[in-house]
């Protein structure tokens, strides 16, 4: 597959992202204690694989990749994404002389690493001349946007991320703010 000089580039900063990803995870699955965590990250960890080896042969292989990436379904664990399931939230601080992380560590990093990447994979997608480039960085996207949610979710039933309902009073103001078009209406025709 002939690769415009800005695909080349972007599939190399994702690639080099996914190598610092399975690293990482690699040694987040030898440190993990909670073994709801664990097996979120050991469900993950195959299809990070697979997604830098369909890099490595959309830089490489003169047709690309005929792979599909598998986008998990968007799995709901809470019960209320308003509500935070805990009574309080236990306190954090950066520790600076670290041998080994803990769970809330590695959730943190592993959220905030997918967190980046799907920017990342949204951003290249949009720039992609190629269809079946466009395409995969689309579902890379997806990929991480639903793994994110799944660690997140796990950080709110624990604590380690905070969720809670808009304010009345700032709801109040966006609903006054905004009215609905009639959908009835005739919209304008371009020409």
């Amino acid at each position: 597959m002939q690769l415009a000089s800005h695909e080349l580039y972007d599939l190399h900063e994702l690639t080099m992202s996914c190598v610092n990803s399975i690293t990482n995870m690699a040694c987040f699955l030898n440190q993990v204690h909670d073994q709801q965590l664990k097996s979120i990250l050991q469900k993950h960890f195959p299809l990070h694989v697979q997604d830098y080896n369909m890099k490595v042969q959309f830089i490489s292989q003169a047709n690309g990749s005929n792979q599909k990436l598998p986008v998990p379904e968007l799995n709901r664990i809470l019960e209320s994404f308003t509500n935070t399931p805990v009574p309080q939230y236990p306190p954090v601080q950066p520790r600076t002389d670290v041998q080994t992380f803990n769970d809330r560590e590695i959730a943190t990093a592993y959220l905030l690493t997918l967190k980046r990447a799907g920017r990342e994979y949204a951003w290249a997608a949009m720039e992609a001349a190629n269809p079946d480039l466009r395409t995969f960085l689309e579902d890379a996207f997806r990929m991480s946007s639903h793994h994110a949610f799944e660690v997140w979710q796990w950080m709110v039933q624990m604590g380690y991320y905070p969720l809670e309902a808009a304010p009345q009073p700032a709801l109040n103001t966006f609903t006054q703010f905004y009215e609905q078009v009639p959908q009835h209406e005739r919209q304008p025709i371009m020409q």
